[in-house]
């Protein structure tokens, strides 16, 4: 992103004295702080880390609380951190992003995706990210074995969204059949996402720069470096050591040099150990409780939520039914003990997975309830 002033004019407003001008100056520079943040979010979605993901989604949550911040690209990219939270979650089916517990994650980055349209410049690519999106909230549920979350997926695109019949038809058949690894499932994959939505960054970024304090930062760790190696070199060559006949004038400019030189290694980069958390830090879930100033607050929510936030919440544990269990029985009767995948597309275990289904057949055969 360009500055809104350029370098001059925020020098010229930081030397008065005016509370106007210091406040125009704070908005460039919250401004230059959120645009290196978004740029540092959209690296870390890039290489799936996730702790740092959510470590800079909390900073950048942080600064796009600040009132000076104002203008639609600050709002839109707002938008795109909170879509971006929401796909990188996109497999924690129990991460809330709002209050109606139906909508998982994907589904919810879909409703702000329809919001970002005019940022695509390729109507495609717009589309497919689209597609993507509905057939990997049903896919992720499929995955997971909770074929009922599944169908409830795929009504609810029905409901909110617009996409061609025969891919609902497409998906419905698949659901129905429980075909988890579907080759058509597998063309939509996962991966198939993310690589298209950085795409998407890429060309955003492209077209939107937003990396002027990353170039600042850059340039003052290479300068910082280069003066390192100088330093290096001069104690080699004995360059610092005092010759005979050199004058006392500049005997005490060649001090004065030693001396800031010295100071400038004591602030060396390496510092940034010390921000470093300890090991033994539990991460903390975070949430980007604003997307927008405007319209946003009623995009993420049907209930119009003042802020949407991300609520790691857990489903209470299920009870095994005495029709589950025979459901079980006659699973691994018919498969054999340790096939519990076939076992799940076979009967309904209402969202169980296979580790489940397996933890059970051993409290059953610990009881002898086992034929």
């Amino acid at each position: 992103m360009e500055p809104e002033i350029n370098n001059k004019s925020v020098t010229d407003t930081s030397c008065t004295d005016g509370s106007d001008s210091f406040s125009h100056v704070t908005a460039v520079a919250t401004g230059w702080m959120l645009d290196f943040m978004f740029v540092s979010l959209c690296r870390c979605f890039k290489e799936g880390k996730h702790d740092e993901f959510n470590e800079t989604l909390s900073t950048l949550e942080a600064i796009s609380q600040s009132p000076s911040l104002k203008g639609d690209l600050y709002d839109e990219k707002t938008m795109i951190c909170a879509f971006l939270a929401r796909v990188m979650h996109g497999k924690q089916l129990d991460v809330q992003f709002e209050e109606d517990d139906r909508v998982m994650p994907l589904m919810s980055a879909a409703k702000i995706w329809s919001k970002l349209e005019n940022t695509v410049e390729d109507e495609s690519l717009f589309k497919n990210i689209t597609t993507l999106l509905l057939v990997q909230s049903v896919a992720v549920c499929l995955e997971k074995g909770q074929r009922s979350s599944a169908v409830s997926a795929l009504k609810w695109f029905e409901d909110n969204h617009e996409f061609p019949q025969n891919l609902g038809v497409k998906l419905s058949t698949i659901v129905t059949q429980r075909e988890t690894y579907h080759p058509f499932l597998m063309s939509f994959s996962f991966s198939h996402l993310l690589e298209t939505i950085q795409s998407y960054l890429d060309a955003y970024l492209e077209k939107n720069p937003s990396d002027y304090l990353f170039k600042a930062a850059t340039k003052m760790v290479q300068s910082s470096q280069n003066v390192e190696v100088l330093e290096d070199m001069g104690t080699q060559d004995g360059s610092l050591s005092e010759p005979a006949n050199e004058s006392t004038e500049d005997r005490k400019k060649k001090e004065k040099t030693v001396c800031l030189r010295t100071k400038r290694k004591l602030l060396s980069t390496k510092m940034a150990d010390v921000w470093k958390p300890d090991d033994t830090c539990k991460k903390a879930f975070v949430s980007l409780r604003r997307i927008s100033k405007n319209e946003l607050s009623q995009m993420t929510s049907e209930k119009s939520m003042d802020a949407p936030k991300i609520q790691k919440t857990r489903k209470p544990p299920q009870k095994w039914t005495p029709q589950l269990d025979k459901y079980l029985k006659k699973g691994v009767k018919c498969h054999g003990q340790g096939k519990w995948s076939r076992i799940l597309m076979d009967y309904d275990f209402e969202g169980r997975t296979g580790t489940m289904l397996k933890d059970r057949w051993r409290v059953l055969m610990r009881a002898h309830k086992v034929g």
